[in-house]
């Protein structure tokens, strides 16, 4: 079965499913999502916190938002 195929039929099943299974589907994917967690290794760990120090203590350069997405858009 395709992706399409697979993806209308959910819809369709859902579209016409109960309420309890609505619920069900909702917990199970939420779930599922909940789950994927994402570590750093201990390298990175020690580079960010030494960044974080750096930028708390003025020592480094940094950017707002809006300075960070005006030069993005000068890149481009």
């Amino acid at each position: 079965m395709t992706y399409t195929a697979v993806k209308e039929k959910l819809h369709s099943y859902i579209e016409n499913a109960d309420q309890k299974k609505i619920k069900a589907i909702y917990a199970l994917l939420e779930n599922e999502l909940i789950q994927e967690e994402f570590t750093y290794d201990e390298k990175t760990l020690v580079a960010l916190e030494k960044r974080s120090d750096e930028a708390f203590a003025d020592r480094s350069k940094t950017m707002t938002i809006e300075q960070s997405m005006e030069k993005i858009k000068q890149h481009r």
